[in-house]
């Protein structure tokens, strides 16, 4: 997976490219809990995410709770196949996702 950041001040939009599974989810944790700190607006762009596993879920959940506290946080650019995943997990709930 390939994840671009774009800082501009306290926004930070990450840029999720490929697959967000067991094995990449770490990768981005790391990125999110290294980058959260100042920031009160995230946007994670799935535009060219192509699969999102439960280790995604979750990395996403505790990014959700964390801008909970200190701003807000929006998921864009959802394609047909992750949004079925987030509707069937009740996500379309928790996150604030813009298509």
């Amino acid at each position: 997976m390939k994840i671009t950041e774009n800082k501009n001040g306290n926004q930070l939009s990450l840029s999720l490219e490929g697959r967000l599974d067991t094995t990449t989810a770490p990768e981005l944790e790391k990125v999110i809990k290294s980058s959260l700190g100042g920031v009160t607006e995230l946007t994670i762009d799935m535009s060219s995410l192509d699969y999102l596993s439960s280790a995604g879920l979750r990395i996403l959940l505790g990014a959700q709770k964390t801008m909970n506290k200190q701003g807000s946080m929006k998921v864009t650019h959802v394609n047909e196949t992750i949004m079925e995943i987030f509707e069937v997990t009740g996500f379309v709930d928790i996150l604030t996702i813009e298509k």
